[in-house]
C-alpha cells in the first residue's frame, strides 16, 4: 500500500513513511492511494470470526509490505484487547460503547495501535523520536498511556489550560518519565497551530526527529475503522438504512467511518455532531467552508475551529460539496441542548451518556425529525461519563459511577510545565529538551 498526500505535491510514501513523518512535505494529509472493497461474504464471515482476526484481515491491506504478518498480528492482539459493547436502547437506537479501553474514551484504539506500530518503525534509529500532539481532551490521555515507557519515543502534549476536566488532565499529566505535558495559555486551535508551525519548520527538523499523534496521522485512523467493523457484527441484519452519528471535532472519527464504508460496510450515511464549534455542519448547509476560533462548551474534546482532517474528508467525497452532502448531514448542539439530552436520555433509558456522546443522540434526533422515513441511527459514544462527572451531574441529578482506574489518578500530582502561545518559546523548549 502507498499514501498520498491531500494536496497533491508531495511523493508517494509507505506506511512507514506517512506514520514517521505525520504531515506530508506539501502540507497535506497522507490517505491510503486506494481502499480495497470486500466482498458481501467476506463481510458476513466478519460476524464469525474473533474480533483480533477480523480487525487483522481488516488492516493488514494498508500495512503491506511494511508491516510482516507476525508482527501486524502482535500489534493488533496487543493493542486492541478491551470489548466494543453495543447498547440498544430501542429497536432503532443504538449506542456503541467505545470507552472500555485503558483511559476511558475511543481514542485508545488508535493511540495503542499507533504506539507499536511506531515502536516498531523507529527500532535502529539512532535518533529519538519526538512524538507532539495536541489534544482537546481525550488524545492527551490515550496517546501518553499507549506510548508510555515505549523505547526510542518520547512524547510531548500540548493542552489548553483550563478548557478539559480534572479526570482529563490528571491522565496524562501525572506520568512523567517520556512523556511530558505542556499546559497551553490559550485555546486547542493555539495548541494545534503549535504543532503544525514545528512540523513546518525546516531548520528544527533537520536537528529533531519529529510526528504527530493527532489525528493527523493516518496511523491513528486506519485502527479507528475497527470499531465500526464492531458495530456490524454486532447489529441486528435490517432491512432499513444505518445512519451513523459521530460526536465530531476534529473529524478523525468520521473519516475512519468514511474508510469503513468504502471497505463495503453497509452505512448510509453520517452524521456529524458538533457543538458549538460547528464549521462542517455550516458548510454543508452553505456550501462555504469557514472555519472559527475555538469556543469552550460542555463536551469539550470537540472544541475545535478548524478541524485538521477536513481536507480528508472533503478529498474522500472527490471535493464536490454534492457528494459529501450525500454522505453527511450535519447538526450541531449548544450546551443547553447537550444537557437536556442528557436528562432525556436518562429518563427514558435509564441510561448514563458523557456530553459528547448526548451530542450525537441529540444530531440522531434532528435526523430523524427532518427525514422521518424508517431507518435505525448508531450513535458513537466515545468517552465515559465519569471523565464528565460535573457536567453528566448537572445533567441528571447524580453524579456517574468512579471506575478504579480513573480514580487512582486524580490523587496524583499535576508534573505539567506552563507554554505561551508564542511558537518561538515552544521551539526552544523542543531544542533545549
Amino acid at each position: 500500500m502507498r499514501y498520498r498526500s491531500t494536496s497533491g505535491k508531495a511523493p508517494l510514501t509507505s506506511l512507514r513513511g506517512a506514520t514517521l513523518r505525520g504531515l506530508a512535505p506539501d502540507g497535506g494529509l497522507y490517505l491510503p492511494v486506494e481502499i480495497a472493497r470486500h466482498t458481501p461474504e467476506e463481510l458476513e464471515e466478519f460476524r464469525r470470526l474473533p474480533f483480533t482476526e477480523v480487525c487483522f484481515r481488516v488492516v493488514r491491506p494498508f500495512a503491506t509490505p511494511d508491516v510482516p504478518e507476525e508482527v501486524l498480528w502482535q500489534i493488533v492482539a496487543e493493542a486492541i484487547n478491551f470489548p466494543v459493547k453495543l447498547v440498544s436502547l430501542s429497536p432503532a437506537l443504538h449506542i456503541l460503547e467505545l470507552f472500555h479501553g485503558p483511559t476511558l474514551a475511543f481514542k485508545d484504539f488508535g493511540a495503542r495501535f499507533m504506539a507499536r506500530l511506531m515502536g516498531y518503525f523507529v527500532r535502529g534509529e539512532e535518533r529519538q523520536l519526538t512524538v507532539l500532539v495536541a489534544t482537546s481532551g481525550d488524545t492527551g490521555s490515550a496517546v501518553a498511556h499507549g506510548f508510555l515507557r515505549v523505547p526510542g519515543i518520547r512524547v510531548v502534549i500540548l493542552y489548553p489550560s483550563k478548557r478539559i476536566s480534572e479526570a482529563q488532565e490528571k491522565q496524562f499529566t501525572t506520568l512523567g518519565e517520556n512523556i511530558t505535558a505542556l499546559e497551553v495559555s490559550g485555546t486547542f486551535d493555539d495548541c494545534q497551530r503549535l504543532v503544525k508551525q514545528a512540523f513546518a519548520d525546516e531548520a528544527l527538523n533537520q536537528r529533531a526527529f519529529l510526528t504527530s499523534a493527532n489525528s493527523i496521522n493516518v496511523a491513528r485512523l486506519l485502527p479507528q475503522m475497527f470499531y465500526h467493523v464492531a458495530a456490524y457484527r454486532q447489529l441486528p441484519v435490517a432491512s432499513v438504512p444505518l445512519i451513523v452519528s459521530v460526536p465530531s471535532g476534529n473529524f478523525g472519527n468520521l473519516t475512519a467511518g468514511l474508510f469503513a464504508k468504502r471497505l463495503g460496510l453497509p452505512v448510509s450515511r453520517f452524521i456529524a455532531a458538533t457543538n458549538a464549534n460547528d464549521a462542517v455542519p455550516r458548510y454543508l448547509l452553505s456550501g462555504e467552508y469557514k472555519p472559527n476560533e475555538a469556543v469552550a462548551t460542555y463536551s469539550n474534546a470537540m472544541d475545535v475551529g478548524n478541524p485538521n482532517n477536513f481536507p480528508r474528508l472533503l478529498d474522500l467525497c472527490r471535493n464536490r460539496i454534492e457528494n459529501v452532502r450525500k454522505e453527511i448531514w450535519g447538526q450541531s448542539a449548544t450546551d443547553e441542548e447537550t444537557l437536556q439530552q442528557m436528562h432525556n436520555v436518562w429518563d427514558r433509558f435509564r441510561y448514563i451518556s458523557d456530553p459528547h456522546t448526548a451530542v450525537g443522540i441529540h444530531a440522531w434526533e434532528a435526523y430523524r425529525k427532518q427525514h422521518p422515513e424508517p431507518s435505525q441511527g448508531l450513535v458513537l459514544a466515545t468517552a465515559h461519563p465519569a471523565k464528565f462527572a460535573e457536567i453528566v451531574q448537572k445533567g441528571i441529578g447524580i453524579a456517574p459511577p468512579l471506575p478504579s482506574r480513573l480514580a487512582e489518578y486524580l490523587n496524583r500530582p499535576k508534573l505539567s510545565l506552563p507554554m505561551t502561545t508564542n511558537y518561538d518559546n515552544f521551539k526552544q523548549f523542543l531544542l533545549a529538551h
